[in-house]
């Protein structure tokens, strides 16, 4: 956000607004009653004698509140209880509900962002708009790198590495982790060392090579460094349970914390005088230390407690933490710090995995499509997190079905997911559908889908490029997929060489549905040659709605010679009465059809009654039409 606040000053962004005013959450946790004049003045003094004109034309203000998640004041966008003046005391969530319902500055604009967690929680419909915030798309993760080294050999070094390992790539979305890999890899070159083979493959790993760094370029006194995290962990969690996220000077004192060197690179300063609060630079960097407090100083019931009252956050502000200490589980994870901090705790361990198994026991079944699927891939992601293949396995248990569909999936999520697939024995359906994975999505699930039974990625804006991908699942030596659905996609026929030759060698598939892709053209001969083929054992094909005219009607006669053809659906295409006589030769030809669907075609009442006079002639063929 405040890159967006910059780009408008620099005349690149949203130059209809006059006035942006900029507000983060976290900064107003302390404030308990106070007008919108005071809010603005205690960010913008300056503007003392000029806020009356200002508020004159509210058409040209943007309100922006930067991290609802961080908020510790509930925001009910319900409530009826709102304010009508700008010189009104107020609670800050009346006014900022007041700003939204257009009750306070009538025509002005808001702009709010949040983690998703907490947005699932609250009224949306007041809002004209919600959107996802992607993060860095793959070009601006180059630009990145390349802004980053300057240098066009290292950045070119660096960026290389983190596109081949595919969870480093997917990290990058993210902006502030794309600056940690950078940050750790820089030291890499100037330390002359290639030490690619410590950079991190989870959340967890990235924020331990991260704090490694810190420890060992930013740290003189290392004897004093556990005592420091400690004290500095426990404050941390102290936050992430109650919601502070701004600590006072009596807060430091509680918790033994002296705001040194050292602390200085995880936190910051704001305030002046007796009102100075410090804060984490990082929501994420609170959150991690406050895991890691609890493998340096182990305490079973502050363990216990912690873990189930992160695990009842309604707002999901506990995932992060939970994320971070299944992590820590992994002994391997943890022995970057190890020569920084001594020895972790092993009773941590033995206690987050004995909860993590059994939490999701109790709690998760991805076979079910009516559970909340956000809840199941938190659990997934902490699963994740610990590298630990045996508990996946045992957690999973007699599960054998995923299903996502109709929620959107980010790359991330992706990788996630695979990882769990991959510790999953013979899986027999994995539903994606509307899921909107993309490009990237199926480049962090491919190598592990040919393990699947059924495959369903309908509507995922996949592209004629992305069948590459297809190609590698149906090649792969080891196929299982027998039921695929590709259907509502943006494959056109320029992908049709690449399926027709991933189904020349695949030997499992039965069931394909291409329906609502633009399939029709010259590439499209290709495809029906092997769909002929009486190798080819395709039972149950679907080209319903793929553009098909009458043009590619005498193409199709072919598919008669397939003998393991039972059932074909051609609705919904433009064949007419022209193409009519081709189908009518390939009902006539085929021996093997059950049932064919033929409804509209543009076929007129001749042609219909044509095609249904075949019926005598294969009494066990439905003709649909």
């Amino acid at each position: 956000m405040q890159k967006f606040v910059f780009d408008w000053v620099r005349g690149e962004l949203y130059q209809r607004f006059s006035f942006v005013f900029f507000f983060k959450f976290r900064m107003l946790n302390d404030i308990k009653e106070l007008s919108l004049v005071d809010l603005i003045l205690k960010e913008y003094p300056h503007l003392q004698t000029k806020l009356e004109t200002i508020f004159s034309d509210p058409a040209n203000l943007l309100f922006i509140f930067d991290g609802l998640d961080e908020s510790v004041q509930q925001m009910d966008f319900r409530s009826e209880r709102l304010c009508t003046s700008p010189q009104i005391q107020e609670s800050l969530s009346v006014l900022v509900v007041s700003l939204v319902k257009q009750s306070l500055l009538k025509g002005c604009y808001v702009l709010i962002t949040s983690r998703p967690t907490k947005l699932a929680l609250i009224e949306t419909q007041n809002f004209q708009r919600v959107s996802e915030i992607m993060g860095f798309f793959p070009k601006e993760r180059k630009l990145y790198f390349d802004k980053y080294f300057l240098d066009e050999k290292k950045s070119e070094m660096a960026f290389n590495y983190v596109r081949e390992n595919g969870i480093l790539y997917t990290f990058c979305y993210i902006p502030s982790y794309c600056w940690i890999l950078c940050t750790v890899l820089s030291t890499c070159f100037k330390l002359q060392e290639m030490c690619f083979e410590l950079l991190p493959k989870t959340v967890t790993q990235l924020f331990v090579t991260f704090f490694a760094n810190i420890l060992t370029n930013h740290s003189r006194d290392t004897s004093q460094v556990p005592a420091q995290l400690t004290s500095l962990g426990w404050m941390a969690g102290y936050g992430v349970m109650e919601h502070v996220l701004g600590f006072e000077s009596r807060n430091l004192e509680t918790f033994g914390v002296n705001y040194s060197s050292l602390l200085s690179n995880f936190m910051v300063e704001s305030g002046q005088g007796p009102n100075v609060t410090v804060s984490f630079f990082h929501l994420t960097i609170q959150e991690f230390l406050a895991a890691l407090v609890h493998y340096l100083d182990y305490s079973h019931e502050k363990l216990q407690e912690s873990l189930d009252k992160a695990r009842r956050f309604e707002d999901g502000r506990g995932e992060m933490f939970l994320r971070f200490l299944c992590g820590l589980s992994d002994s391997n994870t943890r022995a970057v710090l190890q020569k920084h901090l001594g020895d972790f705790s092993p009773k941590t361990s033995v206690g987050v995995i004995n909860w993590l198994s059994n939490t999701f026991s109790m709690n998760v079944r991805p076979d079910r499509e009516s559970d909340d699927k956000r809840k199941i891939l938190n659990m997934f992601a902490s699963l994740f997190e610990s590298r630990n293949r045996a508990l996946v396995a045992h957690c999973l248990g007699a599960n054998k079905k995923f299903q996502f569909p109709e929620f959107h999936l980010a790359p991330l999520d992706c990788t996630v997911l695979a990882f769990i697939l991959e510790c999953c024995r013979d899986p027999e359906l994995v539903d994606l559908d509307s899921c909107f994975i993309q490009t990237e999505g199926l480049e962090r699930l491919y190598t592990i889908l040919h393990n699947v039974m059924e495959l369903r990625l309908t509507n995922n804006d996949l592209k004629d490029t992305d069948m590459k991908f297809i190609y590698r699942i149906l090649t792969n030596p080891a196929c299982k997929i027998q039921n695929l659905s590709l259907k509502d996609n943006s494959f056109t026929e320029e992908c049709c060489p690449t399926l027709a030759a991933a189904l020349c060698e695949n030997q499992s598939l039965r069931t394909l549905d291409l329906s609502k892709n633009k399939l029709g053209g010259p590439e499209l001969e290709n495809l029906l040659n092997v769909l002929s083929d009486n190798a080819c054992k395709i039972g149950n094909l679907s080209l319903r709605a793929t553009k098909l005219t009458h043009e590619h009607a005498p193409l199709l006669v072919s598919l008669s010679g397939n003998t393991n053809l039972t059932h074909l659906n051609l609705s919904f295409n433009y064949f007419a009465d022209t193409g009519s006589e081709y189908i009518y030769e390939l009902i006539r030809k085929s021996t093997s059809l059950r049932e064919i669907r033929l409804d509209t075609n543009d076929f007129n009442m001749e042609s219909i009654e044509r095609l249904r006079s075949l019926q005598k002639y294969h009494p066990n063929l439905n003709i649909i039409l």
